[in-house]
């Protein structure tokens, strides 16, 4: 790779479309089906085979995948759901779509995932489901939450936004280690259908609710009606549902990010590994990857890197200015739910969370997406050490 591409600016990630991807959706839009499509059931095959599920709902973006895994659940006013603060603020707000409460849980220090034992602590009378956030593609220890679900009868789900072919001991996430999963595929992620999310689950149940609640509620099966059926174009709307669909168009484009998702990941898993070693070489005291675990393989949507900010002398801020100015995008992922003013009105000033705000005060996100070659990977870890005011040793070989 040359120095001219090394030195173009590298945002924290970005969509991969391809001349194949562009051919898939204009095939699509050339199709007697625009919508409500055979390309709709085709994308959800598709999810089921890699992911190892046996049934997937597709619709219009990750928020509305997490609304309609709390309703089909049935999680309304009442009940609460414990989560962890460090996510995007969606996998909150879904639940108070539904007029539901939220327990925000600590998280480990070093890898910003939801800890089990707080979890445990928080379980109350009106506690109704379990939300594991996979930050950044890093798997949660999943065996630990599903015992601690099911000591309490309580559902478990994963929003697995960040984690498209991660790995828990084995299992593709969303293979039904939760009872619900669902996904993003928003352009940053690892496939993208423009705006678009999904729903996965091994419960035939789940599956048929959340397909009548992406689509109004509307019942079409004769042997679910609640009346006699006049004829063939009778359907009945037996609940309140939402107009959540994915067209065909973006279930074609869909299709054809995800024959690439293998190729993708692997890259993604390279990049990781180079940054690794990197950091470890020559920011080792002052720079470390988030936790790995021996059980699990991150599907790195994000690289956080947590930066000991007051060891250094030097703020946030200042480290992404730097490397703004050296031609590299970062971002904070995530400023925790919990802080934020609608949740501090609603609940108050958060508890103490040592995990929370350790993990908060020293993460930064650098660049991560399939396209970026191992020159821009230096020169990202390269820039980083210049920000910090540290020299880095000779690069590792290619």
């Amino acid at each position: 790779m040359d120095d001219e591409r090394a030195q173009a600016f590298l945002p924290y990630g970005r969509q991969n479309i391809d001349e194949s991807d562009i051919e898939a959706v204009i095939a699509a839009l050339k199709s007697p089906y625009v919508t409500q499509g055979p390309l709709v059931e085709d994308f959800e095959a598709g999810l089921c085979d890699y992911l190892g599920a046996d049934y997937a709902t597709v619709v219009c973006n990750g928020t509305a995948a997490l609304h309609l895994a709390y309703a089909a659940l049935d999680i309304g006013p009442g009940d609460e759901i414990i989560t962890a603060p460090l996510t995007f603020a969606a996998t909150a707000n879904a639940a108070r779509y539904l007029n539901a409460e939220l327990r925000f849980a600590d998280v480990d220090p070093d890898s910003g995932n939801i800890l089990p034992s707080s979890v445990a602590t928080l379980v109350g009378p009106k506690t109704k489901a379990i939300v594991a956030v996979h930050l950044g593609g890093l798997p949660c220890d999943m065996q630990e939450l599903r015992n601690v679900a099911d000591r309490h009868n309580l559902w478990l789900v994963e929003d697995a936004a960040h984690a498209l072919g991660a790995t828990y001991r084995g299992h593709r996430i969303g293979s039904g280690l939760a009872d619900l999963a669902t996904f993003s595929f928003h352009p940053v992620k690892h496939l993208t259908t423009g705006e678009g999310g999904a729903v996965l689950t091994n419960n035939n149940l789940l599956k048929e609710r959340l397909d009548r609640l992406r689509h109004h509620g509307v019942e079409r099966c004769s042997d679910k009606f609640s009346n006699k059926s006049p004829g063939r174009w009778y359907y009945e709307v037996q609940e309140l549902g939402y107009n959540y669909r994915l067209t065909d168009f973006q279930c074609a484009l869909g299709l054809s990010q995800l024959e690439k998702q293998p190729a993708a990941l692997k890259r993604r898993r390279e990049i990781a590994s180079r940054y690794r070693a990197r950091i470890s070489a020559g920011l080792g005291d002052y720079v470390s990857a988030q936790r790995s675990y021996d059980d699990r393989q991150s599907a790195y949507h994000l690289f956080p890197v947590l930066i000991d900010f007051d060891a250094l002398g030097i703020s946030r801020e200042e480290v992404m200015d730097s490397l703004e100015r050296q031609g590299i995008g970062t971002q904070v992922h995530y400023i925790p739910v919990s802080w934020q003013p609608y949740y501090q009105e609603r609940y108050g000033q958060p508890q103490a969370q040592v995990g929370v705000h350790h993990y908060y005060q020293r993460t930064l996100s650098l660049p991560m997406y399939p396209g970026l070659g191992d020159t821009e990977v230096d020169h990202v870890v390269d820039s980083l050490a210049r920000a910090l005011g540290q020299q880095l040793p000779a690069k590792v070989a290619s």
